[in-house]
């Protein structure tokens, strides 16, 4: 009995094993078929409005036809109003002239003088003949018709309209096809570029997202700088005054299609930027549309500007709008992760100078070098010029030099900075052109 009773055991255990399987894999089928629905009502959706972009694109040629033959039309109309008036004006005339002679041989019929009607009757019995010969046949009849021989034939089209209906195509899954780009959404703005794409119409395959590639702005290799299901995307911090090439290619489970054409994008040749309101020491204050800072704090505090500069030569002023109590206000470059709560250039992040009310200096590290006569007060204006082809620093006060170039070989990533404490307020200006003239530097003071 024990051992029939094992036996069974063994058996009922295989049972619920196979029914475990069966249970596993009636789970993984649900899983399936509620991946199916949602499957389902997305392709509902995009044939839905597949659909509808198909009707809508019928209705556009229907209505630019319509617009070609109502030029048709109104043409037809205007030659045949211009026949008309032309006869209208034609025989008005004739009859002016018909109507002078008749009056004129009437008045010389009414004169009691036959030999001066002798003389002159040769003449205008010859003048009416020739009044009366104008009247040719045809000359009262209408050129035109006041009908139009124009017959619109709807028929095909209208059947065409009721037979127009779905029909069931099997296409094997194979790669996307070529995804257009939508010109008149792609564009540049300062060094960011943005580009915009679609699938052609009716493309039956599926796409699973899209890899958009960039070259270098120099004319190098295509690198990946998108990948996944967006058709629109913007790439920001890239080279000024560069021009750069962009294509993107669709796939799927099946494999990658082939890429779209390229498309070439120029960005800006200056920069245009404000300060940064997100990067900004919490004591940094902004108005003026982020143009214009100023500080609730007697500390010096760091912001940054919006723009990030790798490649050209870029150009920036700040004004001073407020100057009190001489303080040492610091404008440079820096790195994304400058320290915010000290002056400019103190940490090894930031290439600065710093000025007074008479002297400057340049500070990098918290080394200061290159002590240089002339500071500032209200009213001046601060320039900053990074030469990221000679890898070079250079200052300016009120558009002259101010010392030799500041930093040579700066390498990298660099944003606009500035540091600044309650006692003055500086307004940005950007967007301008490189300084021509250059007076000599000034000699650092011993």
């Amino acid at each position: 009995m024990r051992c029939i009773g094992r036996r069974e055991q063994a058996q009922l255990s295989q049972a619920l094993n196979g029914i475990s399987d069966k249970a596993k894999e009636a789970k993984e089928f649900l899983v399936q078929l509620k991946n199916i629905l949602q499957q389902i009502q997305e392709n509902g959706l995009d044939y839905e409005a597949c659909l509808v972009a198909q009707c809508d694109a019928l209705v556009d040629a229907l209505t630019r036809q319509k617009a070609k033959l109502l030029t048709k039309v109104t043409k037809e109309r205007e030659h045949k109003l211009k026949v008309v008036w032309d006869q209208i004006n034609h025989c008005t005339l004739k009859l002016r002239q018909s109507t002078g002679l008749m009056e004129y041989c009437l008045e010389v019929i009414k004169e009691n003088d036959p030999s001066g009607f002798l003389q002159i009757s040769d003449a205008l019995i010859k003048r009416v003949q020739v009044s009366q010969e104008q009247w040719v046949k045809g000359a009262l009849e209408p050129k035109v018709s006041a009908e139009f021989d124009l017959t619109l034939d709807s028929e095909p089209l209208l059947q065409s309209i009721h037979q127009l209906d779905f029909i069931q195509m099997k296409f094997p899954l194979s790669v996307p096809p070529v995804p257009l780009l939508q010109l008149e959404k792609c564009c540049t703005r300062n060094n960011s570029v943005t580009l915009a794409w679609r699938m052609p119409p009716f493309s039956h395959n599926p796409v699973e997202g899209y890899i958009l590639e960039l070259d270098d702005g120099d004319g190098g290799q295509f690198r990946e700088v998108y990948v996944g299901k967006e058709t629109l995307c913007t790439i920001d911090g890239l080279h000024f005054n560069s021009t750069y090439n962009a294509r993107v290619k669709a796939f799927n489970s099946s494999g990658v299609g082939p890429y779209s054409k390229t498309v070439v994008l120029q960005t800006s040749d200056v920069a245009w930027f404000t300060f940064d309101p997100c990067s900004a020491h919490r004591d940094i204050v902004l108005s003026n549309d982020n143009q214009t800072a100023t500080c609730s704090s007697y500390d010096d505090r760091v912001v940054l500007g919006t723009a990030a500069f790798s490649k050209g030569v870029h150009y920036w002023e700040l004004h001073v709008d407020r100057y009190d109590n001489h303080p040492d206000p610091a404008f440079g470059v820096a790195r994304i992760n400058v320290v915010k709560d000290m002056m400019l250039g103190k940490d090894d992040k930031a290439w600065a100078m710093y000025v007074d009310n008479n002297r400057s200096w340049f500070m990098h590290c918290n080394s200061h070098t290159n002590r240089t006569e002339g500071g500032v007060s209200k009213g001046a204006t601060v320039g900053v010029l990074l030469d990221l082809n000679k890898h070079s620093l250079t200052f300016y006060i009120n558009g002259q030099q101010q010392g030799p170039p500041a930093f040579e070989n700066v390498e990298g990533v660099f944003m606009p900075a500035l540091s600044l404490n309650r006692n003055v307020q500086v307004t940005l200006h950007t967007g301008l052109e490189v300084p021509q003239t250059v007076r000599p530097p000034k000699l650092p003071s011993n």
